[in-house]
């Protein structure tokens, strides 16, 4: 799959943000679908894959396995978040993840770099929970990766979890390289550094620390887009909640009691009598004897 033009990456991120929008205010995905490819720009290709996945979502109600299809067009990690998003029972809601695939296509549409944009993809698998092996085996395939970029991320499926994070950049930057030849001038990387100076020095300083710290700090000296968060539950909307629930069980006992109050209780059928308890019990001897 080639690199997209600018003008793609343009109307990639005007169809995933206006699409999130109209989601958001309730328009049903396929309707969005059907409409929203008259807006594009007809000397892209975009017009012609919003078409091929109305038509698609008309069948299976998905996107995801559209998109897939699309491979020339749409990248395998685009695919991945939407199909998370999609998933049965997932938490990851659909304007999330329209929203990450909306600032990735910009930062790429601004000349992303190669460290900035595998740094915001890693992220937005961590922090959305999206998944290690299926999200790194598609973001190998983003056709602005090179050989060793590929081999890189592939790589991470099995060192990831044994190895600190922070000690996988590390060990691949240019950072590492030069303290390593002020100790031995001659020293060559078995790899070749894919990191600068700078991402280097930010990862040996969170080494065993919350990865959280190392995204926010690569963040901010990398330049890339935010990694949109999963949002934290309100208060006010807990609390409402709450009292929902107390109201709707305040009806049920009220319910209860009206209903008990229709129906008066015979306490006689349940009584228990002072002869019915005295004395020998009524044919106990006759058992006996009968024995």
């Amino acid at each position: 799959m080639p690199v997209l033009d600018r003008e793609e990456f343009i109307e990639q991120a005007y169809f995933f943000h206006a699409f999130r929008e109209r989601l958001a205010d309730g328009v049903p995905s396929q309707d969005i679908l059907l409409r929203i490819g008259e807006e594009l720009l007809s000397t892209t290709k975009l017009p012609m894959a919003v078409g091929f996945l109305a038509t698609e979502s008309k069948v299976t109600g998905l996107m995801a396995p559209a998109m897939s299809h699309l491979g020339h067009y749409f990248t395998a990690f685009q695919a991945h978040v939407i199909g998370q998003a999609e998933a049965d029972l997932s938490r990851f809601p659909m304007e999330q993840a329209l929203l990450v695939l909306e600032r990735e296509v910009e930062y790429k549409m601004k000349g992303a770099s190669l460290p900035g944009l595998f740094i915001f993809q890693f992220e937005s698998l961590s922090r959305n929970r999206l998944g290690y092996s299926k999200g790194l085996a598609a973001m190998a395939e983003d056709p602005m990766y090179d050989e060793d970029w590929r081999d890189y991320i592939l790589t991470l499926q099995a060192r990831l979890g044994d190895v600190d994070f922070a000690d996988l950049i590390f060990v691949r930057s240019a950072y590492f390289a030069n303290e390593r030849r002020k100790l031995k001038p001659d020293f060559v990387p078995k790899y070749p550094p894919l990191f600068g100076e700078k991402e280097g020095k930010i990862a040996r300083a969170n080494r065993g620390r919350d990865p959280l710290y190392l995204f926010s700090a690569l963040q901010r000296q990398l330049g890339y887009p935010e990694v949109p968060r999963p949002k934290r539950p309100d208060g006010v909307e807990d609390r409402l909640t709450i009292l929902e629930q107390r109201v709707a069980q305040l009806e049920n006992r009220l319910k209860f009691v009206e209903g008990a109050g229709n129906q008066p209780l015979d306490v006689s059928q349940v009584i228990v009598k002072p002869e019915d308890t005295a004395g020998i019990p009524s044919g106990w001897a006759a058992k006996r004897l009968g024995s």
